[in-house]
């Protein structure tokens, strides 16, 4: 792969006016940042979960809050990166200026990368996934059953509901501002949200190649990918900046989730040092010896006794949190730097944290996380609450747009509960759905439903649940 096409600035839809020409002294992908900014979609994400579901405290972090935090970190490892092949002269074609593009695209990336997942986060996913596994061999059209109507990728993308892939069909089509080109974001930057450039059918979870771990795109945005990949030269294989906004977010989430889980009362100073003191043992001289996470959590104690700090375990569970995120961003530009070559071939298949050696610390802070936020019963209670919401929404609005845009006419209820449904939402379906089979137009009727459900806040989905049961 070469940096001159990784880095392209390409369109869907290419405006050129004589004012941009003469006025807008922009590059493409500081247009990018402003486009996403200024959307509902990105809006919306003030009141998406992040990990615990319909929080009332002002300081936990929602999924707007994360995704700064991703954007930032990626900003801070694209100049780390660059900076890196610029100096070392690893490649000779890099220069500042692609510098300042690979930090721009990592900025908005991190802004979007979890742009198109549903309310009650990455519980939402699964209860999407668990609703279709059991209801869409049930769903009958016409007298035929569904999943005979539906060829094998388009049930498998329901399946395995992803996210990410929702990303790339909410940005690329849904925002029907001007036309069905959404957001008309830059391909680069489209490309670098594609985490796993694989369809439902290809996913493979024990084949050791992390592209292959989830799916990347649902069949609706499969043609457009293609044109993505063949555009910035990644025809098959990952995106470079993947692996870096993939490590932003592992390097946001997993200290966060300490931090937030700590502020709830999920675990207390501790249980924290008690874990990593555990780590301490079993751990590796070499490990150890990069950065030892029980030793630095206990200096920070020590710092917080000897400034006679009222909340001494805060401190140092806090500070601790930001030597380890500055440990895990060190790290991951040196993963990035030590494996470059195979990055660049395509050939990489690991995360950049397998490359630097520290695996394991970054895989302490998310199981201790797990067992401690997680795995707790206030997470459990507000789970089940989620699930019964997005079941409900699931099986009123798919039942409803059976037979919308179709000869076979709509009960007056199924016809007030389609009008509910966001006008861009069927704009863009009525684009795409036009001179399609009747199973490909079926297709795009329940992703309909999905891009609905998906297009929610917590609060909202909370609300219309409530609003439609007749709850006050």
């Amino acid at each position: 792969m070469e940096w001159t096409t990784l880095l392209a600035a390409q369109r869907a839809r290419t405006i050129s006016t004589r004012y941009e020409r003469n006025k807008d002294t922009r590059s493409e992908f500081e247009k990018d940042y402003h486009r996403i900014i200024g959307s509902a979609s990105f809006r919306r994400l003030q009141d998406k979960t992040q990990v615990f579901p319909l929080d009332k405290s002002d300081f936990i972090r929602t999924r707007l809050t994360h995704s700064l935090e991703v954007s930032s970190i990626a900003k801070s490892l694209g100049q780390l990166i660059s900076q890196d092949i610029l100096q070392n002269g690893r490649d000779p074609e890099f220069d500042l200026q692609m510098k300042e593009d690979v930090c721009n695209i990592l900025q908005c990336a991190g802004l979007i990368h979890d742009i198109g997942n549903p309310p009650f986060g990455h519980f939402g996913e699964t209860a999407i996934r668990e609703w279709f596994k059991m209801h869409l061999p049930k769903l009958t059209y016409k007298g035929k059953s569904v999943t005979k109507l539906l060829n094998k990728q388009m049930l498998a993308d329901f399946y395995n509901f992803e996210g990410n892939a929702q990303a790339l069909r909410l940005l690329a089509k849904l925002h029907f501002l001007v036309d069905e080109n959404g957001m008309n974001l830059t391909y680069a930057l489209l490309n670098t949200i594609v985490k796993y450039p694989v369809p439902s059918t290809q996913i493979d979870e024990n084949s050791g190649d992390i592209r292959t771990k989830k799916m990347g795109f649902f069949l609706a945005e499969q043609e457009l990918y293609q044109k993505i990949a063949a555009e910035t030269g990644t025809v098959g294989v990952r995106h470079p900046l993947t692996y870096i906004l993939e490590a932003a977010d592992d390097i946001a989430y997993s200290t966060a989730d300490i931090e937030d889980a700590f502020k709830k009362g999920c675990i207390s100073y501790v249980e924290l040092l008690y874990e990593l003191e555990q780590y301490e043992q079993r751990a590796p001289e070499r490990e150890l010896a990069l950065f030892d996470p029980a030793q630095v959590l206990r200096e920070k104690y020590e710092t917080a006794k000897k400034r006679h700090i009222a909340d001494r375990e805060e401190f140092a569970v806090q500070n601790f949190l930001v030597r380890m995120q500055g440990f895990l961003i060190n790290s991951a530009a040196y993963g990035f730097a030590s494996s470059y070559r195979q990055i660049m071939d395509g050939t990489y298949r690991k995360d950049l944290f397998e490359s630097a050696h520290t695996k394991n610390q970054i895989k302490l802070l998310q199981d201790v996380a797990y067992r401690y936020a997680f795995t707790s019963t206030p997470i459990y209670k507000l789970e089940i609450s989620a699930n019964t919401v997005l079941h409900f929404h699931l099986r009123n609005f798919i039942n409803a747009v059976l037979y919308y845009d179709t000869e076979v006419e709509q009960s007056d209820v199924e016809e007030k509960l389609t009008t509910l449904i966001s006008e861009n939402y069927k704009k863009a379906y009525h684009a795409y759905a036009d001179g399609k089979s009747e199973a490909e137009r079926l297709y795009l009727r329940l992703l309909l439903v999905t891009d609905y459900v998906c297009g929610m806040t917590d609060s909202y989905a909370k609300r219309l649940y409530q609003e439609l049961n007749g709850i006050d």
